[in-house]
């Protein structure tokens, strides 16, 4: 393992940082780039190892992203720091974690930690390292940052109770949608004990949120909740049985998130996996569908009962493909619906909806007032009947779909 220590501290930077890339819980946030180094200047958007997450509360914030390290024993064969691969391996001390967190934040480079590690002797060995770096942040160098903690779901409860201490958010990647693909590409990994350990966070988090008798305060333990991975397009199974399973972990583990991450080819790796990864359009889609589920009010039996094979349509969005699914339920009268019709609206989203709703309590909306709302009207006005506006047989077209799918585009040769 010594030998993991003698690169320079920019070079295990730069690995450990590339290699904490493939985890998705960490969202890149769009923004510009911006360097002082060329500039002048306090900080920087870019650099090793800083994503750009959201905060609850819309904030986007920095993370210092890294693995302690990317040496593991387990051999998962969807993962590039799997045992076998012969991947470039580093390794940070607890001490060097803490350093780099405290002074990246102090450049005004990150406003956070989001910490995994691949397993290093034992998953209660890697777990107490972990959290080691957590406890000293927040107990010796009072470390106000967000700090968002990848858990060992073999790890002893115990360790993972403390770590809910220190952390914002913890989470437990699932990795694969069925307990056969877990089985088959993780062996070492058993699904029973990341649903377990998934429940037991589950419970210290509900329990931490209520009040105590004595102070009527809430205690701190994970209050950014839970989260989990699941990589799409490894083990061959289709949208419906990814949602499905979404839906579990959600309605059965309270869970904030689940990320969905599309398979990335690595190399040397098993003949079973794909040899091209799935189209990130699928991902997107799943975020989608995902969201429906949410925020929306649909059932997952809803979101893919019409799709072939159980796979999500790639050109139109899971709303959308619904509604011309189902053009029974249409149109929708924006001024007399209820939320949750007006929520299966493709064009009307949360706010819009609660704007609607708002406004019509003192006039009759026309589309011109949807418009001004920032709906698109092209593709609102199909499913919906409004003061002056009715879609007539609009809705009945049989080349209804191809107003909406995208057009085609010509190929350059060059």
């Amino acid at each position: 393992m010594n030998k993991l220590m003698k690169k320079s501290l920019t070079e295990r930077l730069a690995i450990l940082s590339d290699a904490a890339k493939y985890d998705a819980s960490c969202a890149s946030s769009g923004t510009v780039k911006r360097d002082s180094h060329a500039s002048g200047g306090l900080g920087s958007t870019e650099g090793s190892g800083i994503c750009h997450a959201y905060a609850p509360d819309g904030r986007c914030i920095s993370l210092l992203k890294i693995l302690l390290t990317n040496f593991c024993i387990y051999d998962c064969a969807y993962c590039v720091n799997r045992s076998s691969s012969n991947v470039e391996r580093a390794r940070f001390t607890p001490e060097e974690v803490i350093w780099l967190t405290l002074e990246f934040y102090r450049r005004n480079y990150i406003e956070g930690l989001f910490l995994s590690s691949g397993i290093i002797r034992s998953s209660d060995y890697t777990m107490e390292q972990m959290v080691r770096i957590v406890r000293e942040l927040r107990a010796t160098h009072n470390f106000r940052g967000y700090i968002h903690l990848k858990s060992i779901p073999e790890a002893s409860p115990r360790l993972i109770e403390e770590a809910g201490l220190y952390a914002d958010r913890l989470s437990l990647n699932i990795e694969l949608p069925t307990d056969h693909g877990i089985t088959r590409f993780a062996p070492e990994k058993k699904p029973a004990n990341i649903r377990r350990s998934m429940g037991d966070l589950r419970l210290k988090i509900e329990a931490a949120s209520e009040p105590t008798l004595q102070t009527k305060k809430r205690q701190r333990f994970a209050p950014g909740g839970q989260s989990t991975q699941m990589i799409v397009g490894a083990d061959g199974a289709n949208d419906a049985t990814i949602l499905a399973t979404s839906g579990r972990l959600y309605s059965s583990y309270g869970l904030k998130r689940v990320y969905y991450s599309a398979f990335s080819p690595i190399p040397d790796s098993s003949k079973n996996l794909p040899l091209i990864k799935p189209p990130l359009m699928r991902e997107h889609r799943l975020y989608q569908a995902d969201w429906l589920y949410r925020f929306y009010g649909f059932g997952i039996d809803e979101i893919t009962a019409n799709q072939a094979g159980g796979m999500l349509d790639l050109s139109l969005d899971p709303k959308l493909a619904w509604a011309l699914a189902n053009r029974g339920e249409f149109p929708v009268d924006i001024n007399k619906a209820e939320r949750e019709r007006l929520l299966r609206v493709p064009g009307l989203g949360t706010k819009t909806v609660k704007a609607i709703v708002s406004a019509r309590r003192f006039r009759r909306l026309r589309l011109d007032d949807l418009q001004r709302l920032g709906v698109s009207i092209k593709k609102v006005q199909s499913f919906i009947s409004a003061e002056g506006w009715s879609p007539r047989r609009l809705i009945d077209r049989p080349d209804l779909r191809t107003m909406f799918e995208p057009q085609p585009e010509q190929l350059s040769l060059l």
